[in-house]
């Protein structure tokens, strides 16, 4: 099966894509679409699923077990096809489970389950890993949706904001040669508000390891604005290409490899560990108020 999935309601129509059960349209039933289009001139993501890893490893190898294996940015999950297991007018959920495939790069038994269901003006993604193995295991797990920027109906002089709903100023990090640097930066957020700007990202994303909360609100100035909201995902990042038409809202529950300190993947930022037997879920959702 390669062909989207469309679910919809009255206020909102969503398709996802088998490859990767990622996130492909948003639109409201005006017609606007809300999710980046994927354009190559900047980048062809659109909200792909981050599993087992978030971020890059050194030299793109994990070390699991004492073994190496090659492991890309961000995972597998992203480049794989899931079954369809489940599908309504306003759900669907996608399965990917343990091939030979996958146990080259990450020798465990999984089940990754991924749904996407609609509610009035809300759409909620959750997804839930399992250990089918019978033995611990270590991952990382994470969103990557991306929404445009500027909003549908604004203009780049419509000052955009991240408003964390903690109303916190969490310690920001960055990447170094693709490798998460521990050292805090002061926070760019001012009583819990950041005006975007396209110089924040020349040094890459913006990765907040802990207190950003598990609420947060994408505005535009005099326009519309999307509630987010978080589930088991600790971490958060925002990132664009400078000048992209775009801007990722990322929660994550794991990071990249840290800086100097090996490729152990039990041993990256936030790392889960499942004993066998075990599940976990996590999901965000995103509410939109036009």
């Amino acid at each position: 099966m390669t062909d989207a999935i469309r679910i919809a309601n009255d206020a909102l129509t969503v398709t996802v894509s088998p490859l990767g059960a990622e996130t492909q349209s948003i639109a409201t039933a005006d017609g606007r679409q809300w999710l980046w289009n994927g354009d190559p001139e900047f980048w062809t993501g659109r909200a792909p699923i981050l599993f087992p890893i978030v971020g890059k490893a050194p030299d793109d190898r994990v070390e699991i077990g004492g073994e190496s294996f090659v492991m890309k940015q961000h995972g597998f999950a992203r480049r794989s096809t899931f079954e369809l297991a489940e599908s309504s007018e306003t759900r669907c959920r996608f399965v990917l489970t343990d091939s030979a495939e996958t146990r080259t790069a990450y020798p465990f038994a999984f089940r990754l389950s991924v749904e996407h269901v609609l509610e009035e003006k809300t759409l909620a993604v959750s997804a839930t890993v399992e250990n089918t193995d019978d033995k611990p295991m270590p991952f990382g797990f994470g969103f990557h949706p991306a929404f445009c920027w500027p909003m549908p109906g604004m203009t780049k002089g419509h000052v955009h904001h991240i408003t964390l709903a903690n109303r916190a100023e969490p310690a920001m990090v960055r990447l170094r040669g693709g490798l998460i640097d521990l050292t805090p930066l002061p926070s760019p957020f001012s009583k819990g508000i950041l005006a975007l700007d396209h110089d924040y990202f020349e040094d890459d994303a913006m990765i907040f390891p802990e207190g950003a909360g598990d609420r947060l609100t994408f505005s535009a100035e005099d326009g519309p604005d999307l509630q987010f909201a978080f589930e088991g995902l600790p971490n958060l990042a925002l990132w664009t290409k400078p000048g992209a038409p775009y801007i990722c809202v990322e929660p994550w529950h794991g990071m990249a490899a840290a800086h100097g300190k090996g490729a152990a993947l039990e041993d990256r930022p936030s790392t889960k560990i499942l004993a066998p037997g075990e599940s976990a879920r996590f999901a965000y959702s995103v509410t939109i108020d036009a």
